[in-house]
């Protein structure tokens, strides 16, 4: 979690310093992409303070009320995080764009425009390889598009791609701005106003897409599934793996549950160490699975084993 923290810390003191500035700007000259570009940056700025707010609430530990922690409050503040882009950033980008195509307005000197899209691209560039640098670490050896689409950290891929949306923007804000001035056509800066909040638009709705399914209970991937009933299956006392439910709880914390029918005549004694050897084989490959619950469902007297 401590490499979160660096991405989001990153990314807001970027954010502060880009917001205010380009509404200074967006003031003196009147640009709409500009301002939306403000709008944009200022909504950045909030979301890194409610994930900072999720990552601490996620890390209460159990309570009677919350016997599995707090873990998902991260994936809950993630999902405000998302609804926040589409209807702050999102929503009044375009209703900005829109206002300006219908009551265009010239725009005055597009000088301090420009200083103040690269001073915010190498802002935001910089919060961007932060974050990535980050990602990267945690991802290990793991293919980036891989990790980036089974990344159970929200922190993770809400900074990668609120700075990836924030450069494209500022490459859209900037098209639009030149052309407008360019070509004496005020409309085209409300133009790049509107694609820009349809970019954010589009990016929150992902988010939510992610968020979602984590906070309704997502569990571990297939492939892991079947990885952990092969080593159930492979020890000669078990004769079948029945169900195998799992949720994640949080970013790293995954609760796991497993079913086991023994061979005939295997004795409690031998069933209770063959579960205890498989609980330690399945946490030692995959750390993440902090509650791991075996239970025997075939024995006279059902065994069952929990590790957490």
């Amino acid at each position: 979690m401590a490499e979160s923290k660096i991405a989001i810390y990153g990314a807001i003191g970027a954010n502060v310093a880009i917001a205010v500035t380009k509404f200074v700007v967006a003031g003196i000259t009147g640009s709409s992409a500009m301002l939306s570009e403000g709008i944009h940056s200022a909504v950045d700025t909030f979301n890194g303070i409610l994930l900072l707010v999720g990552l601490r609430l996620s890390q209460r530990p159990a309570t009677a009320e919350h016997p599995f922690g707090h873990g998902k409050e991260l994936y809950f503040w993630s999902l405000i995080v998302a609804v926040l882009i589409f209807g702050l950033g999102g929503g009044v980008s375009f209703y900005e764009g829109i206002q300006h195509i219908r009551h265009p307005e010239p725009m005055t000197d597009p000088t301090w425009n420009y200083v103040v899209l690269a001073a915010a691209m190498l802002f935001e560039g910089t919060s961007f390889a932060i974050a990535l640098r980050q990602f990267l670490k945690q991802a290990g050896k793991t293919p980036f598009w891989k990790a980036l689409h089974t990344s159970k950290d929200p922190t993770n891929y809400t900074v990668l791609a609120e700075d990836s949306a924030a450069l494209a923007g500022l490459v859209v804000a900037a098209i639009g701005i030149w052309l407008s001035h360019w070509l004496d056509i005020p409309e085209l800066d409300g133009a790049a106003s509107v694609v820009i909040g349809l970019l954010l638009a589009g990016v929150a709705v992902l988010l939510i897409r992610e968020s979602r399914g984590l906070l309704i209970g997502e569990g571990i991937r297939p492939e892991t599934a079947r990885d952990i009933r092969a080593m159930a299956k492979a020890h000669p006392k078990v004769h079948d793996v029945g169900r195998l439910l799992s949720m994640y709880m949080g970013p790293e914390e995954v609760l796991v549950t497993i079913d086991l029918d023994f061979v005939d005549g295997t004795s409690t004694e031998d069933a209770s160490a063959t579960i205890t050897a498989i609980a330690r084989q399945v946490r030692e490959r995959y750390p993440a699975i902090k509650r791991l619950f075996v239970e025997a469902g075939d024995m006279p007297a059902p065994v069952a084993v929990s590790t957490a």
